[in-house]
């Protein structure tokens, strides 16, 4: 992937804290012109810098609920053990995060149930069910401190400039 620009940055700093925005108020914020900030993203996007665009719903709007951080330890690591448990996980709703992680436990979870009998049939159908887990050790969220999904965004990538030729990969 080529280095990003300032252009860049700057469009995805204005876009990780609103994506709502529409094109003409981005560009404006980037001070660049329409055409540019609409060009720019298009090819952040094709490229997979911006991996798709989404809404943050509060929890407490959606009813609160039980968030859990989940260690799962398997008992064969193989690669298709792994595969096989990391596919049940990403496919299980009730499951928004799913880390493979070393050293200790294979897989770090970010669990949203409604409530602990929600918790519970998502254990069931996710640990006890599936001979090969080991080992699970949850942890229930008492209080959200912080959430800020926004990847840290730093100038030294733009720093090397354009690439020889004077043109922006993402265009300019």
């Amino acid at each position: 992937m080529e280095a990003l620009d300032t252009i860049d940055l700057r469009l995805l700093e204005l876009l990780q804290a609103d994506a709502s925005r529409n094109n003409q108020d981005l560009a404006a914020a980037a001070s660049v012109s329409p055409a540019t900030a609409l060009r720019r993203v298009r090819r952040l996007v094709e490229t997979g810098v911006i991996e798709r665009q989404i809404a943050l719903v509060s929890p407490a709007a959606a009813g609160a609920g039980l968030t859990a951080l989940v260690e799962v330890t398997l008992d064969r690591q193989g690669a298709e053990h792994l595969d096989d448990f990391e596919a049940r996980a990403v496919a299980e709703a009730g499951v928004q995060q799913c880390y493979r992680v070393s050293p200790g436990p294979d897989f770090v979870l970010v669990v949203h149930a409604p409530d602990m009998p929600g918790y519970h049939a998502l254990a069931q159908r996710l640990f006890t069910q599936n001979a090969n887990v080991r080992n699970v050790k949850a942890f229930f969220s008492v209080k959200r401190a912080k959430f800020d999904p926004r990847v840290a965004l730093t100038p030294s990538a733009a720093d090397a400039g354009p690439p020889q030729g004077g043109r922006s990969p993402l265009g300019g």
